[in-house]
């Protein structure tokens, strides 16, 4: 090809500001926020300041650390940051993260210790692929990234564990190995093919050319309509609940 596409359908041009922008993986961080709102507006009792706190954790360790630790483990993104700024984000915004976790388990209830440590642990074993990448597949990405934040939003705005809270991080966690299914050929398609040949041969003989932009079209068109459809359905719950 020759011009190669950007790592990511959401990727700034390299450089300053934009890489900053870039490693937030904007639908994406949008979407585990979404996660988190929708099992908090499920949950049997609504407190926004809850909701708040949920959201400002996982934008920390989800949008800024994780992300940037995945920046630091091969560079997918190409961004110019130097790999001690990428540090130093992911310390930082961590240490915020687990900061809120720890004032919340003191104010509210010391029953969500587990999932600050669970959290605590995820972010760095499946960003930075640690134990040989056993946690790094689609199953821990489902788990970590879909149903732990609808699961944490909903106990941490009720403290129990309900049927409602159990499906939504079912379903959420259902939609995020969607996510992967599309994700995974696209970014094979835009960071690691040089080249592609061929020609589908339709029934009524007409041909039709193999292009990366016409096989991204449909894979990221749907990534985006799901990222939007979530987002959408957990800004609906939650003002049903305000």
């Amino acid at each position: 090809m020759a011009d190669a596409p950007a790592p990511a359908f959401y990727a700034l041009r390299p450089g300053g500001w934009r890489d900053l922008v870039t490693i937030l993986h904007p639908p994406y961080t949008a979407w585990n926020l979404a996660n988190v709102a929708i099992g908090a507006a499920l949950a049997p009792h609504f407190h926004l300041d809850r909701l708040g706190a949920t959201l400002a954790a996982f934008f920390l360790a989800v949008g800024i650390s994780a992300h940037a630790l995945d920046e630091l483990n091969g560079r997918p993104l190409g961004t110019r940051l130097s790999n001690a700024s990428l540090i130093a984000l992911a310390t930082l915004s961590l240490a915020g993260a687990l900061a809120i976790g720890i004032a919340a388990a003191v104010i509210v209830s010391p029953l969500i210790v587990p999932l600050i440590a669970f959290g605590a642990l995820a972010v760095p074993a499946y960003n930075l692929e640690l134990f040989k990448g056993r946690f790094h597949n689609p199953v821990a990405l489902a788990v970590t990234w879909g149903a732990f934040p609808a699961f944490t939003g909903y106990f941490f705005q009720s403290l129990e564990i309900r049927a409602p809270g159990i499906l939504a991080a079912l379903a959420c966690a259902l939609l995020t190995l969607a996510q992967r299914q599309l994700s995974t050929p696209a970014r094979q398609l835009r960071r690691r093919t040089q080249s592609l040949q061929g020609v589908q041969q339709l029934r009524d003989g007409s041909r039709v050319e193999l292009t990366v932009p016409g096989l991204l079209a449909p894979l990221e068109g749907a990534l985006k309509t799901i990222a939007g459809g979530v987002i959408l359905l957990a800004v609906a719950l939650v003002l049903l609940r305000v």
